[in-house]
């Protein structure tokens, strides 16, 4: 069985709102898919920008990181 690779990235949007994210495109796509993204967008939502990236990998996905004190 072949092991996926997935990759992780930390993601700022026009609203401030960090994110982080997987996925199993490279940086080099990831990037280009992002430019692309931002040419047909007035604003840059994380959330939205997800939804796109899925059309080029499904399993994409926004991570949710909380603090925790204790």
């Amino acid at each position: 069985m072949k092991t996926i690779k997935r990759n992780y990235f930390r993601i700022y949007d026009d609203n401030e709102e960090k994110n982080y994210f997987k996925t199993v495109l490279t940086r080099k796509r990831e990037e280009k898919l992002i430019k692309d993204f931002e040419k047909k967008q007035e604003r840059y939502i994380n959330t939205e920008f997800i939804t796109y990236l899925k059309k080029y990998d499904p399993d994409a996905e926004i991570i949710k990181i909380e603090t925790i004190s204790y």
